[in-house]
């Protein structure tokens, strides 16, 4: 087999940022050359900086650009092929870059865009580049930039010869499974389909963080409990049953943890003598979404609307950062409305309590991976990708932000059989303990509500499991009204062919008031 550090030599990678900067460190770590270019020239800079004065002696050399003309060149003279790594922003910045390289691109060359992108975007520029034969491969690199560094999950998509070609190289790259050591990348399909996966994986992200968060306000302003305690919660749930080993809740500990110092990092951490918490200094104000600058959680909440999957948590935690990015809009309602703040909650059994709560973000955070699994089979369908979702999870399981050893070990088995399943409430396991945690996730909702606390992923969970399970749901009113003012027709209740029968419009109307 074919070394790959020796069949590539080299890769440029666009882009100077948190995420490609620690992609070099990594890129240039495994053995190859790599040429780095960033629009910002400080950017530049900072690197090669870094590069110069890290204590770890690299295989292969870091060589910053500040002429993209330059930066493009080094690359054709390592070898016939050239390799590229995209890792800025969506959007505008993608299409500038590849109109100021394209000139010096080559039959063979290959780019891959590591950036958050929409996968209609990606197909264009895959067509836009096919004439010249070059393949645009549109990848998800999941983990943030710790596995940037150390190894993310990767998810490729595009022309699947030149993705299998490259394989190699993003194996020795990629985070590794702790169980099995196969690594967290696999071929994902066609087209945009890689970045699509991506993107559902950051809509499942976002169920998962929002739920984490309000399950630690609860603890934290419900409970009055410490930081340390509520660290110390975290770690035990992380640590054994259903919510083993994710990744979201060993990070949430160490947040809970974490101390500021008497000197300082003269960054993010603020001077305390006394040892206060770092997250103390945190504002409640997530901007990624009001500033345009993550674009993944909206396509993902547009995407379950075009294809008519159900969202609801994903979309609850994606509104509740949109609200909470602007600030002072907050500030000024807060004095309108006058809403009482979340309240001491009164618990006789704190200890049966946490865990009635564990198995109710549990609940929650299986719902959201739901949502994401049933939107990635919806539109591999709808576009003809044959998206394996067993291989998406094998690639979640290291290297990403949603990784979640139960619901992994679950779920891959069953997906791993290549069956087409749409609904992933119709595996007997997922049924079965959405079924059981459900007493667990209302009582939480309910007692949440009555004490005022935040709750909008865990209550639309719980609305969730509710209405996806229903043979009785209100819409038998909507429909009807719908009928009266619009004619919209309707289907009759216990009516072969109709209940339950396909998704259309009905064959029946009733003039309820005459024009």
């Amino acid at each position: 087999m074919t070394d790959p550090i020796q069949q590539w030599k080299a890769i440029g990678v666009v882009g100077a940022g948190s995420m490609g900067s620690m992609m070099a460190f990594a890129f240039a770590e495994l053995g190859l050359d790599v040429s780095i270019w960033d629009v910002a020239e400080q950017n530049v800079d900072k690197i090669t900086g870094l590069a110069s004065k890290s204590e770890q002696q690299f295989k292969g050399k870091i060589t910053g650009y500040k002429n993209i003309d330059e930066f493009v060149k080094s690359l054709q003279d390592r070898g016939e092929r050239k390799l590229f790594m995209f890792s800025i922003t969506h959007g505008e910045p993608a299409d500038f870059v590849l109109g100021m390289i394209k000139k010096n691109l080559r039959k063979g060359d290959v780019i891959f865009d590591g950036g958050n992108e929409y996968y209609r975007r990606t197909e264009r520029r895959q067509q836009e580049l096919k004439p010249l034969g070059v393949s645009w491969i549109g990848m998800g690199v999941s983990g943030g930039y710790q596995s940037a560094r150390r190894g993310p999950s990767l998810s490729p998509g595009g022309d699947k010869q030149i993705v299998q070609e490259v394989l190699p190289l993003l194996e020795l790259y990629s985070a590794k499974d702790k169980k099995t050591g196969k690594p967290c990348v696999t071929y994902i399909g066609p087209g945009g389909s890689g970045h699509y996966v991506k993107m559902c994986h950051n809509g499942i992200e976002g169920g998962l963080l929002s739920t984490t968060c309000e399950a630690w306000a609860i603890m934290h302003k419900g409970l009055g409990m410490s930081y340390d305690e509520i660290g110390d919660v975290f770690t035990n749930w992380s640590k054994h049953g259903e919510l083993r080993n994710n990744f979201l809740l060993e990070i949430g500990a160490d947040i809970c943890h974490r101390k500021k110092t008497a000197q300082g990092d003269g960054k993010g951490e603020g001077v305390d003598p006394a040892g206060g918490y770092v997250l103390d200094d945190v504002l409640d104000k997530v901007v990624q979404d009001d500033d345009n600058t993550e674009g993944t959680p909206l396509w993902s909440i547009m995407e379950t609307a075009l294809r008519h999957v159900s969202g609801p948590t994903l979309a609850t935690a994606h509104y509740l950062r949109i609200a909470s990015g602007n600030r002072s809009q907050r500030v000024r309602i807060s004095k309108k409305l006058d809403i009482p703040e979340p309240k001491t909650l009164q618990v006789k059994d704190k200890k049966a309590f946490l865990e009635t709560l564990r198995r109710a973000v549990y609940a929650s955070f299986l719902s959201s991976y739901c949502q994401g699994l049933e939107l990635i089979a919806r539109a591999s369908a709808d576009e003809g990708w044959g998206v394996d979702l067993g291989k998406c999870i094998q690639i979640w399981r290291a290297g990403c932000i949603i990784q979640s050893e139960a619901i992994a070990d679950m779920l891959q088995p069953i997906l791993a059989q290549d069956v087409q399943i749409m609904n992933m409430k119709l595996i007997d396991e997922v049924s079965r303990d959405l079924h059981n945690n459900y007493d667990s996730l209302k009582e939480i909702v309910l007692r949440s509500t009555e004490s005022d606390a935040y709750i909008p992923s865990l209550s639309a969970s719980l609305e969730y499991v509710k209405y996806e399970s229903s043979t009785m749901l209100p819409t038998q009113f909507m429909e009807a009204e719908m009928d009266y003012f619009g004619a919209h027709a309707y289907n009759k209740a216990g009516k072969p062919g109709e209940d339950p029968g396909v998704v259309q419009k009905g064959p029946h109307h009733y003039e309820w008031k005459p024009a």
